[in-house]
């Protein structure tokens, strides 16, 4: 029985963790081979790798800090050198920081910004030179770039640039047959929020209680989307961001 993804090659940034690596899985899943880069965790980004391999897919670690341009040559490159060519790329790879205007610096805005705005932009230009007659690019933003949160106003910042970019790539790109979408999920457990101490905090209850379903998401609610935007049957959707959160907007 055939797969959704099947031959398909892709690249998922900031795979080693979180949805991120669910999002290899489930591209893997249904039959894509899958690049799984990571910035700094290679035993995360392994364990994706091996549990890939050991469902009887395809997949490969590549170091690589989309912050930096010739980082994301060198991802690229060795994709081509590994897999042959480039079908669908997501740009997952992303940082969050919270603080009150008063805090903010030069220096917080260029973390932020460098790897969520300037690293997707890098990445989807890369991408061009490798795909052939189509391409696929997935970009995941936040709820936070619709429905801005108090003492999140660059990382809010740098979610809503997220999706002006997929718009403007997506009119920008349809006609050379690459479709470009985003996803915008709500609060999800994942590592990271775990380590930020956000899911004990009353945050996460005034999220709970307006969030229509009831709960925070799941690595799991994100990755079923994006296999669906990455595969045909998704062939004559761009330009577009789907919310996955629960109800919250």
């Amino acid at each position: 029985m055939s797969k959704k993804l099947d031959g398909k090659i892709a690249i998922v940034t900031g795979a080693s963790k979180g949805i991120g690596a669910s999002i290899a899985l489930a591209l893997a899943n249904e039959g894509a081979s899958v690049i799984v880069n990571y910035s700094s965790s290679k035993e995360g980004a392994q364990k994706v790798v091996s549990e890939i391999i050991e469902k009887g897919g395809k997949a490969a670690i590549i170091q690589a800090n989309v912050a930096n341009a010739k980082d994301i040559e060198r991802l690229f490159k060795e994709t081509i050198n590994t897999f042959g060519k480039l079908d669908i790329v997501v740009n997952n790879a992303g940082v969050y920081e919270f603080a009150p205007i008063e805090n903010v610096t030069e220096e917080k805005y260029h973390k932020i910004f460098d790897l969520n705005v300037l690293g997707l932009l890098l990445v989807s230009k890369e991408s061009l030179k490798h795909f052939r007659d189509s391409g696929c690019i997935v970009n995941i933003g936040s709820i936070a770039g619709q429905s801005p949160v108090a003492n999140g106003v660059v990382y809010c910042a740098s979610k809503a640039a997220v999706d002006a970019i997929t718009k403007s790539l997506s009119k920008e790109l349809g006609p050379r047959n690459i479709r470009v979408n985003s996803i915008n999920p709500g609060m999800i457990e994942t590592e990271g929020t775990h380590t930020a101490g956000i899911l004990e905090s009353d945050f996460r209850k005034n999220t709970e209680s307006q969030t229509p379903l009831g709960r925070i998401g799941l690595p799991n609610d994100v990755a079923p989307a994006v296999v669906f935007l990455a595969s045909d049957d998704a062939s004559w959707i761009t330009g577009e961001t789907l919310f996955i959160t629960g109800g919250y907007r």
